[in-house]
C-alpha cells in the first residue's frame, strides 16, 4: 500500500492551481454528503436506532482506510464521514422525491465544480487516471485546509518535495 504522503502527492500532481482547489473545497464534500444520501436508502435493518445501509458500510471502510494512513487525519475524516452518515441517514427518511433530489442534485452540482476547477487547471481528474483519486479527494481537501491553517507543515512539505508548491505560492517565491 502506498504511504499517506504518496497518495497525496499523486492527487496533489493534479492540484496545482489555487482556484481548482477551491472548487474542490465545495464540490468533493458536496460529492461525499451526496453519495452518503444516496446509499443510505435502502435500510436494511435498525439495530439500536441505528439504520444499517450500504452508507454505513462504505462510510466505515472508508473511514477505516483513512485510519490507516494516517490516524490524525483518519480521526478528522471519520468525523466528516459520520456527520455525512447522519446527513444521509437523515435526507433518507424522507419522501422519496426529496431524497433522489438532495442526491442527485448535490451529486451533480458537486461535479460541475470539479469540473470547473479542472478547466482552469488544464488537467484532467486525477481519478481518470487512476480511481484510487475517488477516496483520495476528500483527504486532499481536508489535507489542504490542515495546510492552511497552518497545520502539518510536515506533510505539506513532504507533499510539495515531490510535486512542487501550488501555482499561487511559486508566485509569491519569484
Amino acid at each position: 500500500m502506498k504511504s499517506f504522503v504518496d497518495y497525496l502527492s499523486q492527487y496533489a500532481a493534479y492540484h496545482r492551481d489555487k482556484r481548482n482547489i477551491a472548487t474542490h473545497f465545495v464540490g468533493i464534500p458536496m460529492i461525499v454528503a451526496a453519495v452518503a444520501i444516496l446509499l443510505s436508502r435502502p435500510v436494511l435493518m435498525h439495530l439500536d436506532g441505528v439504520a444499517i445501509s450500504p452508507a454505513l458500510f462504505a462510510v466505515a471502510l472508508t473511514a477505516l482506510f483513512y485510519l490507516r494512513l494516517d490516524l490524525r487525519f483518519g480521526v478528522a475524516m471519520t468525523v466528516f464521514l459520520l456527520a455525512c452518515l447522519w446527513l444521509g441517514q437523515l435526507i433518507a427518511g424522507a419522501s422519496t422525491p426529496a431524497w433522489l433530489g438532495w442526491g442527485i442534485g448535490m451529486f451533480v452540482v458537486g461535479w460541475v465544480f470539479q469540473f470547473v476547477g479542472h478547466y482552469y487547471e488544464g488537467r484532467k481528474p486525477a481519478f481518470v487516471d487512476d480511481l484510487s483519486g475517488l477516496i483520495i479527494g476528500p483527504l486532499f481537501v481536508a489535507a489542504e485546509f490542515a495546510f492552511a491553517m497552518g497545520l502539518r507543515k510536515e506533510v505539506q512539505d513532504a507533499v510539495e518535495a515531490k510535486v512542487g508548491p501550488t501555482l499561487i505560492r511559486q508566485m509569491k517565491a519569484a
